[in-house]
């Protein structure tokens, strides 16, 4: 059984975090996955991981703007926390859109940060959601062209998220192979259900085939999976279910 991670901001409304942490370690967690919600005091957040036994070998850092304004804070933090692995998560919603050279321009952004972050010794890479998928004017998917752009950066794969998105994952996993070494792992509810949880369901309780797709990642030489849960109404339920669901993938 390969070790799994946790998205810490799928726990973002269920602190403290030192209960959160004791819980996911006593549920069979090794890992977890930071968010800005932790790095208010990264050394007193890393004595939490030390005293429950968890490794935090990635993190998510937003805005993307941290990177250029403060690299040096943000690398810090990192190595303050253990990380390895640091992706940017996301771009707010005023900076999507269906503009290829505004994508052109993300993914050079992205190249650059990559350069000052792997100069200190750690891995950069993006984390997608759904917009990425959305054609631009000119057809082609922003995903496709920030991987173009940005061709030394890391993918971390939000399986689910390209579904969402319409698209299908092993189709953009084989397409990648050699881009995509962090995955998330969580699950979509069917149609009418779960929508108080935007729709997202507890892995394994879903719809997503998670073990072809594991089968597939697996396959192409990922090798950190992380759980994640976008609106959890109980962290103790998805936490506790998802890890049994992920030991019989």
């Amino acid at each position: 059984m390969m070790d799994v991670s946790f998205q810490l901001y799928s726990a973002r409304e269920f602190t403290p975090f030192d209960g959160v942490l004791k819980r996911l370690a006593e549920l069979g967690y090794t890992q977890v996955e930071g968010f800005g919600g932790n790095y208010d005091d990264p050394a007193a957040f890393r004595a939490l991981l030390d005293a429950n036994g968890l490794a935090m070998p990635s993190g998510h850092f937003f805005p993307m703007e941290q990177f250029e304004s403060d690299l040096g804070k943000v690398i810090e933090t990192a190595h303050t926390l253990g990380m390895k692995r640091l992706f940017v998560p996301a771009l707010p919603p005023e900076q999507r859109g269906p503009d290829a050279a505004h994508w052109q321009s993300v993914g050079a952004r992205l190249e650059t940060i990559g350069e000052g972050i792997r100069d200190a010794g750690l891995r950069f890479g993006w984390h997608n959601h759904d917009f990425e998928f959305v054609p631009c004017a000119d057809g082609r998917l922003p995903m496709d062209i920030l991987l173009e752009a940005a061709p030394s950066i890391e993918w971390e794969a939000d399986i689910a998220w390209i579904v969402r998105g319409g698209q299908d994952p092993l189709a953009w996993i084989e397409k990648y192979a050699d881009r995509i070494t962090t995955a998330h792992v969580k699950d979509i509810a069917p149609d009418g259900e779960c929508e108080d949880e935007d729709g997202w369901a507890d892995v394994g309780q879903g719809t997503m085939d998670w073990k072809g797709i594991m089968a597939a990642l697996r396959g192409v030489g990922v090798d950190l999976f992380v759980m994640e849960h976008d609106k959890p109404s109980d962290f103790d339920r998805f936490a506790s279910r998802s890890i049994d669901a992920f030991r019989t993938f």
